[in-house]
């Protein structure tokens, strides 16, 4: 089919064979990384600013060069998906809870899981399967029993549920309808465009312009449960008071307009103590609730070019003082 077709280019698209596969995925492996390799592609993350507490990372790699990042951090204590996902993790059901219920809840949480916060691949390798495939090999890698995702994308790409993820029903912030608005109040460019209203925000009178940015930091505080709970708890306004304004109107469209669901995935070799390095065709020889064959993989990686000495990244688990 020719989708364009002018003086200066031809556009075809043509029918996959089928069965056909990228040629170069038996050269690909997982292993553990460094932030250096978030670095060399996290500005291709919509989320490129920062990442959560306590990362640890993992690289995609092909010939030698990173192609693709994951980054796995602290679950969070309040999750409602996590919630529905896990009923009997619900805190204070009925006014029972205890510090040391509370307490002990966290530990269970930190021994247990963790959250893939980020995932991120080099756009000259999309749409080829790498991403899926490298989800699940790396979650599989963490150790933890369970692995938790929160993502708005994924209600239009399901990469993470081929990687295994199974997610609760999606449903809109519970700050929507009071968003909505607050943005109509202060301005005529839809909630969601960023840039226009960023606009409006610079075109305004200094006193106009003051009143509006102090409106927009009170609202979030009061709506943002994150701004209250963790290490933020402790900080009282300050944080927020000390945001970029871009930065804060990026902060409360993701309040208002945000709806990501809530993926947990039961890693099935939990307990189990995996290869520092495994070929991405992993992926392929079980079922997603099925432990690795750890035969068939050390087979295929043989097959796949040894990284030299000075590629292999030292574990870094250095705690991070800022959260998403």
């Amino acid at each position: 089919m020719i989708i364009l077709d002018n003086e200066d280019i031809l556009v075809e698209r043509r029918a996959r064979p089928a069965g056909h596969r990228l040629s170069l995925l038996n050269r690909i492996y997982i292993e553990r990384g460094t932030k250096e390799d978030w670095e060399v592609l996290h500005e291709l993350h919509y989320k490129a600013d920062k990442t959560g507490i306590g990362p640890r990372y993992w690289r995609c790699m092909l010939d030698g060069q990173v192609i693709g990042v994951g980054v796995m951090t602290v679950p969070k204590m309040l999750l409602s998906g996590r919630n529905e996902a896990m009923k009997y993790m619900r805190p204070n059901v009925n006014g029972r809870d205890t510090r040391l219920v509370n307490r002990t809840r966290a530990m269970w949480l930190n021994a247990q899981a963790c959250t893939n916060s980020r995932l991120v691949l080099d756009t000259m390798y999309r749409g080829a399967g790498i991403a899926y495939r490298m989800q699940n090999l790396m979650m599989r890698m963490t150790g933890c029993r369970f692995v938790e995702f929160q993502s708005s994308m994924s209600k239009f790409n399901p990469f993470a549920a081929k990687a295994g993820m199974r997610f609760t029903k999606p449903k809109r912030s519970a700050n929507y309808a009071k968003g909505l608005a607050f943005f109509q109040r202060w301005f005529t460019s839809m909630p969601m465009d960023y840039v226009g209203i960023k606009e409006e925000i610079d075109a305004m009178s200094p006193a106009v312009q003051k009143k509006c940015v102090a409106e927009m930091r009170k609202f979030y505080y009061t709506c943002s449960s994150m701004e209250k709970s963790g290490d933020n708890r402790a900080n009282g306004t300050s944080r927020v008071d000390g945001m970029e304004v871009g930065y804060l109107l990026k902060s409360l469209q993701q309040l208002v307009l945000a709806s990501p669901l809530y993926g947990i995935f039961e890693n099935p070799d939990h307990g189990v103590e995996l290869p520092a390095r495994l070929p991405l065709f992993a992926f392929d020889n079980q079922s997603l609730t099925e432990p690795l064959d750890l035969a068939r993989a050390r087979e295929q990686m043989s097959t796949i070019p040894a990284p030299k000495l000075t590629d292999i990244p030292e574990d870094e688990d250095e705690p991070d003082d800022e959260t998403d």
